[in-house]
């Protein structure tokens, strides 16, 4: 075999590995995400309760928000310029000549160690700190909802602006009419609002026709 032979091989090789790997990635998050369900599920949600365990309280916020596990976003603010984001968390962020940000976007970052989604970290984002972090540092993580197949577990309706609040009602009023349960959460700026719909099972975005909500 000439050395021409032998890197297609090897490159036909490596592309059969990569579309085996986005297919364990999938079935990884369904079975994860019904994981999650299922631990919630069993025991009813409705007997999660203030004086409920840490864990249990832990479950239920993940079944909830349940998105992506191998990755999450973690906010960010720059106090200089007073802007603010998400970003991935990651292993190598900042780390001398791995980590290439600012000029390299993280979803552009060949060098990615994106971190997986665990308890202790939706442990430290309802305490809002982390004992990793500098003193004083809040810590508060994201979800990406939409799984690596192009599914969610939840819906939620973002309202700004000066009539944001009026706006809210009116949805959140449309969805009691319709029977569709939903709750509504003053936003962090306190300028506007979200109203969450949650799934029964997991529904392409698209797909406004099948919502199943809890």
């Amino acid at each position: 075999m000439s050395k021409e032979d032998e890197v297609a091989s090897i490159c036909a090789r490596l592309a059969q590995l990569e579309a085996e790997r986005g297919e364990l990635n999938q079935q990884l998050e369904r079975l994860r995400s019904q994981q999650a369900q299922e631990r919630v599920l069993g025991r009813g949600s409705s007997s999660i309760t203030a004086d409920s365990s840490a864990a249990e309280k832990i479950t239920l916020f993940r079944r909830l928000f349940a998105g992506r596990s191998d990755v999450y976003p973690l906010r960010w603010e720059n106090h200089n310029t007073g802007k603010s984001g998400y970003a991935p968390a990651c292993a190598n962020e900042w780390v001398r000549g791995v980590c290439g940000k600012p000029q390299v976007k993280c979803g552009e970052c060949p060098n990615q160690a994106f971190n997986a989604l665990s308890d202790s970290v939706i442990a430290n984002h309802l305490r809002g700190t982390d004992s990793g972090r500098p003193r004083g540092m809040e810590f508060v993580a994201g979800v990406y909802p939409i799984l690596v197949d192009e599914t969610c577990w939840f819906l939620a309706a973002d309202f700004d602006g000066d009539d944001w609040s009026t706006d809210a009602l009116a949805y959140l009023q449309t969805c009691r009419l319709r029977a569709v349960p939903a709750a509504l959460e003053r936003s962090r700026s306190g300028e506007g609002g979200h109203i969450w719909i949650f799934f029964r099972n997991q529904y392409p975005p698209e797909r406004r026709d099948s919502w199943a909500p809890l």
